[in-house]
């Protein structure tokens, strides 16, 4: 594998590559802490400690996660991607829905194009109300237990934070789509991936203070339970990859076709059912979703709705329970939106295709549809498990969520996903120039008798 990444270095263009995706992520790192105009970051900073032991806390946990920390210091990049996958998510719903949008999204690389730009508009819009909304929140210091965060609120200040924040956003996407035509990997995922890995070394910081190995009488963790949590984030991301790379393969048969003097077909090959098709999606949504209340409760002083949101909070049964549902619920409504079994059937009849023993048209997307059915079972039941592991851990080891929260949750499956996929390019730019790839393939030797 090291040998691998000296390869890398050994390419002009995959050199550049990595060179220019490595500039772009460095970029948006510094501009997770570049300020918003007319913000008090010392009390900002009060404040978000104070949130973060509440019940409103919780959501803007995950909305900080996504963007690297930024928007707990509201810098410039506060809204993070978060509008753009907002965007993208609003995108695809619609397309199963609006023939307009599904007939574009048939039509090739034209199609592709004018969706895409249907979501940056949409990312624009989201942000620029976002945007707006946020600057209302920080004007009123009531919701701040007094403190004044903004200077000088007004008008001004409101405009000039839309402005700010949109155009960080606006450029945050300029910077993804760079990495994916002139880099390596996908552009949008690296940078999220970027912002959750900025957590690791505050989170090794709380662990080797509750380790204190030169401290053993302030000591929280013994050796042992260190020991045990490194299996376990071993064991974890094994579990994770195999998932993310496991798939059902059905096998497809095309018939042999003549055109003009050219015979067409006649091969075997397989159609890849992905066990996770709807990828941290349905986690996502399950967070927000249970999340809202909590976050409600702390802008709501009545008790019964206090009382609910407490039974909501992270490591409750309730909780773990209603997240576990929501998942599997949305792991089975967003494969449904993403894997169409009819237009994937017409598709094999049209280029004469067929699977083996099941009769083309309708009854291949009744087959179809019965597989993933079957196979997204195990998928979601991993998902559930993987995104309420954290809470188990955190309250089993007695440790802070933030370091439990790279024993699974969105943030692990995003790092392995986006390493994954990012790992198999490189390693495509390696084998095309007579390379060895991270793993290297055994090699059969010949027996002399």
């Amino acid at each position: 594998m090291l040998e691998a990444f000296g390869n890398i270095l050994k390419i002009p263009d995959l050199r550049k590559k990595v060179m220019l995706t490595l500039g772009m992520i460095a970029v948006y790192r510094v501009g997770t802490y570049i300020p918003t105009p007319g913000i008090d970051g010392a009390k900002l900073a009060q404040f978000f400690a104070r949130l973060a032991q509440s019940q409103g806390g919780a959501l803007f946990g995950i909305m900080n996660m996504f963007s690297g920390g930024a928007i707990s210091r509201l810098t410039i990049f506060a809204l993070g991607i978060m509008p753009y996958i907002s965007a993208s998510i609003i995108i695809q719903l619609l397309t199963a829905v609006i023939p307009a949008l599904e007939r574009l999204a048939k039509e090739g690389e034209s199609g592709h194009k004018k969706i895409v730009q249907y979501t940056r508009y949409g990312t624009i819009a989201l942000s620029i109300v976002q945007s707006f909304f946020i600057a209302l929140w920080l004007e009123n210091p009531a919701r701040f237990q007094g403190l004044q965060i903004v200077q000088f609120p007004g008008w001004s200040f409101r405009i000039l934070t839309v402005i700010t924040l949109t155009s960080g956003t606006a450029f945050i996407m300029w910077l993804g789509e760079q990495i994916q035509e002139y880099g390596i990997g996908n552009g949008m995922s690296l940078i999220i991936t970027a912002g959750i890995v900025s957590r690791i070394p505050t989170a090794m910081y709380q662990l080797y203070s509750l380790f204190s190995p030169f401290a053993p009488e302030k000591a929280q963790l013994d050796p042992f339970t260190l020991v045990l949590m490194v299996v376990m984030l071993v064991a974890v991301i094994v579990a994770v990859i195999v998932v993310t790379q496991g798939q059902r393969k059905i096998p497809v048969q095309y018939a042999k076709r003549v055109v003009g003097r050219k015979i067409y077909g006649g091969q075997s090959t397989f159609l890849p059912l992905r066990v996770n098709q709807a990828g941290v999606i349905p986690i996502i949504f399950a967070q927000s979703i249970i999340l809202f209340p909590a976050t409600i409760a702390g802008f709501i002083p009545h008790q019964g709705f206090q009382n609910f949101a407490m039974m909501l909070t992270k490591g409750e049964w309730l909780y773990n329970s209603l997240y576990a549902l929501l998942i599997m619920f949305f792991a089975y409504f967003y494969t449904a939106i993403t894997f169409n079994p009819i237009d994937i059937s017409d598709n094999m009849k049209k280029y004469g295709g067929f699977v083996p023993g099941i009769r083309p048209g309708r009854q291949t997307a009744e087959y179809l549809d019965f597989i993933m059915t079957r196979i997204t079972f195990p998928g979601a039941i991993f998902l559930a498990g993987i995104a309420v592991f954290p809470s188990i851990i955190s309250g089993w080891l007695k440790i802070p969520y933030l370091v439990a929260s790279f024993f699974g949750g969105t943030g692990l499956l995003i790092i392995v996903g986006v390493m994954l996929d990012t790992m198999k390019q490189i390693e495509s730019h390696l084998l095309m120039r007579h390379y060895e790839g991270f793993m290297k393939k055994g090699k059969l030797k010949a027996r002399t008798s």
